[in-house]
């Protein structure tokens, strides 16, 4: 197998993807939790009978990103066979059952 080999692009690329969707949920959850949560919490305003920043923060950006990684997933993530092809096996052909 070399570095050359498309595998190798595919799996980086989908590592790169990952990060990317995990620094945005990371932004989204601290953004929204400390952003809302900053306040008295006498002022806060409620969701559902949650603290908005824990609302927006938890339970909905649960949701959305988990959608979200859903579509990315099923538009960018390609299925690669893991085993080496019989070029690489040194030419020979192993019989399958």
């Amino acid at each position: 197998m070399s570095r050359n080999d498309g595998r190798y692009r595919q799996a980086n690329r989908e590592t790169m993807i990952t990060v990317c969707l995990y620094a945005l949920f990371f932004a989204w959850w601290y953004l929204t939790a400390y952003g809302l949560g900053a306040g008295d919490p006498k002022e806060y305003s409620y969701v559902l009978g949650l603290p908005s920043w824990f609302f927006w923060s938890c339970v909905a950006g649960y949701f959305f990103f988990s959608f979200l990684v859903w579509g990315v997933v099923r538009a960018f993530f390609r299925e690669v066979p893991l085993d080496d092809g019989p070029e690489e096996r040194g030419g020979e052909k192993e019989a399958r059952p």
